[in-house]
């Protein structure tokens, strides 16, 4: 059966995202989606939030038809690293995208670099890429600075012969599902659906609309500006 999933989704775990994982849930039935992949900077934690609320199951298995993925993204010292299918430990940020590759795979999980080419948002250079034994990678990301990001990315996965995904990178509900990867697969679990993504995918392809990109931008000046607040204060409390 064709299962519709979107493989890079961030809820309000992440520093710059703003939407709760069930208003997630929502937005991504409502666009048609079978199931996501939540990929949160730098932590799991909205793993074992929804857990925890049954909006997913530790097992693998879809809740009421729908599948959750658990992924995080890390921000490896070569760039962004999407790792699907495993909870791994916040610690990692600032390692090698090769050790961050490696410890994901011995943990069940698969390894999929996200908009690649796109140095404004920590996308791993080729030469890096190269080097890494990666599951997949992200040909067609919604949000891209510039379309030719995306192009590069899907002639360096033709060359290697890579698995390809598209996403959202969805960073509020609204945008969830605005990019998805089809799969075709009879086993509906988590392990059925990442190891289907590596045999075959069809991609659906669009970008954020102006009002989703403006939102986006401002998630990220926002954060960016409360961070600069907080370090202010904390230098005064110095």
């Amino acid at each position: 059966m064709p299962v519709r999933v979107d493989f890079h989704v961030h809820s309000f775990f992440s520093m710059d995202g703003v939407s709760s994982p069930e208003d997630i849930i929502i937005a991504a039935k409502r666009a048609g989606l079978h199931a996501l992949a939540i990929t949160d900077h730098n932590t799991c934690e909205a793993v074992d939030y929804m857990i925890e609320r049954g909006l997913m199951r530790a097992d693998g298995l879809p809740v009421e038809g729908f599948l959750v993925i658990p992924g995080v993204e890390v921000t490896t010292s070569d760039g962004h690293l999407l790792c699907l299918g495993c909870q791994l430990s916040p610690t990692l940020k600032g390692r090698a995208a090769v050790e961050v590759c490696r410890l994901a795979q011995e943990a069940g999980g698969m390894c999929i670099a996200p908009h690649p080419y796109d140095l404004f948002r920590a996308g791993i250079r080729e030469n890096v890429l190269d080097t890494l034994p990666l599951d997949g990678l992200e040909v067609f990301n919604a949000a891209i600075t510039f379309k030719r990001h995306n192009r590069k990315a899907y002639d360096y996965a033709q060359r290697r012969g890579l698995p390809m995904t598209a996403g959202s990178d969805a960073h509020h509900a609204d945008a969830v599902g605005v990019a998805s990867t089809i799969v075709e697969t009879e086993d509906f679990s988590v392990r059925g659906v990442l190891t289907a993504m590596k045999m075959r995918t069809e991609l659906a392809q669009r970008y954020l609309s102006k009002r989703q990109t403006i939102r986006k931008t401002w998630n990220n000046w926002f954060r960016l500006r409360s961070r600069t607040r907080a370090a202010r204060a904390m230098k005064k409390q110095a």
